[in-house]
């Protein structure tokens, strides 16, 4: 394999110092460049475990000198730059100062049949990394984003999923008609209505493959999209609070039909 080129960037003008600047702290840049940064190993790693390529490495001046030709990443080029440089594109811990960018390819459409998360107008990039952690952990294969859905490759989402994008068909900008589109049950959480989550057994077992709807953190899933639903059912909370954040319900109704499905099984 020929090794990569190695450039340096001394000075924060430069055309390529601000780009990854750009792709490292603006949460939409990678709708504009098709590229995605990631930060530290784990998600460079993550990514190159299912087969995607890393476009570029680059490496503060004292990681490099560390870890040199012995890194354990292949890269098309590397990039190096001072580590008082590589801090104003991402201020990572010493022995972590490395991001990667990857090309990213077209937005797929969604394709119906699949064990899915459709995500309504969901804005907290926390939320949003940690629903597709907890998808690509419980055997959900695609995630389906209705606009106004934080951007799904966008930085603060990549460090919440933890490595889960590269294991899940991500469907960015979707529509209302997308969501419906999708040719498998439409499961809803409601707090007053459906049966039980705990009691789905039997004849009210989950359906599998389907689709969890997940709305929006005050507002819920849209109307239009709730009357669409084949059910809902509702997670017993014993200690009385109102609501689960919507990471935490994504969780716990995911595990619900990974464990019917394995049972099934």
């Amino acid at each position: 394999m020929k090794p990569a080129l190695v450039q340096t960037i001394g000075s924060r003008h430069n055309p390529g110092f601000k780009a990854l600047r750009e792709l490292a702290q603006d949460n939409l840049a990678y709708r504009k460049r098709h590229q995605v940064w990631l930060e530290g190993d784990h998600l460079a790693r993550a990514a190159q475990a299912r087969g995607w390529v890393v476009a570029q490495a680059v490496f503060a001046q004292s990681m490099w000198e560390r870890l040199g030709q012995t890194a354990p990443f292949h890269a098309q080029r590397i990039t190096v730059m001072p580590d008082s440089l590589f801090n104003l594109v991402s201020p990572l811990a010493e022995d972590q100062k490395m991001g990667f960018v990857i090309d990213l390819p077209a937005v797929p459409v969604v394709e119906p049949g699949l064990a899915t998360v459709v995500l309504d107008r969901v804005q907290d990039a926390g939320n949003v990394g940690s629903i597709l952690r907890s998808a690509a952990a419980f055997g959900f294969a695609q995630i389906v984003a209705l606009r106004g859905t934080a951007g799904l490759w966008s930085p603060k989402v990549l460090r919440a999923g933890m490595g889960a994008h590269f294991a899940l068909r991500l469907v960015e900008s979707a529509t209302l008609e997308d969501a419906l589109t999708l040719g498998v049950p439409l499961m809803a959480t409601s707090s007053h209505q459906g049966d039980w989550l705990h009691q789905c057994v039997g004849p009210l077992a989950l359906p599998w493959p389907c689709a969890w709807l997940l709305g929006h953190e005050g507002q819920g899933v849209q109307a239009a999209l709730l009357t669409s639903a084949h059910r809902c059912v509702r997670i017993a909370q014993p200690g009385g609070e109102e609501s689960l954040n919507v990471a935490a319900a994504a969780a716990v109704c995911l595990h619900a039909s990974a464990a019917g499905q394995a049972k099934l099984g």
